[in-house]
């Protein structure tokens, strides 16, 4: 390989050098050597997920762990204590949508209006009865027990009769979140569907991590959150899961319920800022802003 070397200017010939450029003496300047670089370090930062492992501390009493999971590699990182065990609460009912289509497909059913109604306010809205009738459909325990099988989930038992019981970990749970983007839980037929409503989630469910993502990122995100403040330990169990481009995050919490239901979502969206790859991040920034003039 040749390289060309402007005259008295070394860093030049070091750009030139990692571009591999062949070029006649004196045909690139220095400028367009460091828009290049700048250029393809841009398009690198792009090709790599908003999260990335990183440093997380915050101050929570109770339970706490987190865990991401890479969904190009496969790759889960988390807290020191990511594989203790809390319960899902609502964060499942995007799975118990998913379950319900992929059946239904394989009988080569059609859901009526009404069905897809449930379905639909059960991830928007995280409605208790129809999630409820959804589980019933799906055949309870069974579902979570298909659950367990096909997200190849490794740290997830069913709680008999009670879909919020469902108890798993943080990996688990992003392996949950891998399963819904990778069409293994909705299957090809009902895959976007699913995904397209946990973006349409509104309300109450919209917190945490989804607050701390860049708008352009927020906006292809999908969420499924669960939180309840429970009688028998007075605890809020507050869980946030994330599908983005090429991640998946989950954060369980439990802590006492005089700090309220929003600590949980202050929380997860720490976590989800401390993981956050600064260059993507001003990357997708830049690049919505290019779009929207």
């Amino acid at each position: 390989m040749r390289v060309s070397v402007v005259m008295g200017c070394a860093g030049v010939a070091v750009v030139l050098l990692a571009f591999g450029v062949v070029a006649p003496y004196g045909s690139i300047s220095a400028s367009t050597a460091r828009s290049r670089l700048a250029s393809d370090t841009a398009a690198a930062a792009a090709q790599q997920p908003l999260l990335r492992p990183r440093p997380v501390s915050f101050s929570s009493p109770g339970f706490h762990s987190w865990a991401l999971l890479n969904t190009r590699t496969g790759k889960i990182t988390g807290s020191d204590n990511s594989t203790a065990i809390s319960d899902t609460a609502s964060m499942v009912k995007a799975w118990l949508a998913a379950d319900y289509l992929r059946l239904a497909a394989q009988r080569d059913e059609k859901p009526t209006a009404a069905r897809m109604n449930d379905l639909s306010i059960m991830i928007r809205d995280s409605d208790n009865d129809a999630a409820e009738r959804i589980y019933r459909l799906n055949g309870g325990t069974a579902s979570i027990q298909r659950l367990i099988r096909v997200c190849r989930l490794t740290q997830t038992s069913a709680v008999p009769g009670l879909w919020s019981e469902t108890r798993t970990s943080a990996p688990d749970a992003v392996r949950m979140g891998g399963c819904l983007a990778d069409g293994r839980a909705a299957g090809p037929q009902w895959t976007r569907w699913v995904l397209t409503e946990m973006r349409r989630v509104r309300g109450d469910g919209r917190f945490g991590i989804i607050k701390a993502l860049p708008a352009a990122a927020a906006a292809t995100t999908a969420i499924k959150n669960g939180w309840l403040l429970r009688d028998d330990d007075g605890l809020w169990h507050v869980n946030c899961l994330a599908i983005g481009d090429g991640w998946a995050l989950a954060v369980m919490l439990r802590y006492p319920g005089s700090l309220g239901f929003e600590h949980g979502g202050t929380v997860c969206r720490s976590v989800a800022t401390q993981l956050m790859d600064p260059a993507v991040a001003t990357g997708a920034s830049q690049r919505a802003a290019a779009q929207g003039r």
